[in-house]
């Protein structure tokens, strides 16, 4: 199964090297939605496998980033005990490009809330400033 999420990278950690043949690193990005108007951050923790473990390199923490990963599980078992594994595995890394579109959206949205920024005077003639 694949799927994207976009959001802002906060933890990059170190390759771990699992076996001698298999290694992982993991990263996490912040994805806010806005429900209501209240906030709400969530936490994502991605995993980048063997080859993949470079994908995040080039990428700083505070960027904004788009991420292709498929959702896969696993059942383990040990001493009788069964547990679950869920794992997002990260195959592609995007940077986010701020778009034009959504700085218009910014300005309507300003706009509709009823900001209303004063137009700036040409104060290049002169100073009538009062004191």
């Amino acid at each position: 199964m694949s799927f994207e999420v976009t959001g802002k990278i906060v933890a990059k950690f170190d390759v771990v090297q699992r076996t001698e043949s298999f290694r992982t690193r993991e990263f996490v990005i912040e994805k806010t939605d806005d429900i209501g108007g209240k906030f709400i951050s969530q936490y994502i923790k991605f995993q980048l496998v063997q080859d993949r473990t470079a994908l995040i390199d080039r990428f700083q923490e505070g960027d904004e980033v788009k991420v292709s990963f498929n959702l896969k599980g696993s059942k383990w078992e040990k001493d009788g005990r069964v547990n679950y594994i869920t794992n997002l595995d990260a195959w592609k890394i995007e940077l986010v490009q701020p778009s034009q579109s959504m700085s218009s959206a910014s300005v309507m949205s300003d706009m509709n809330s009823g900001y209303n920024p004063a137009p700036q005077e040409d104060m290049s003639e002169g100073d009538d400033l009062p004191f």
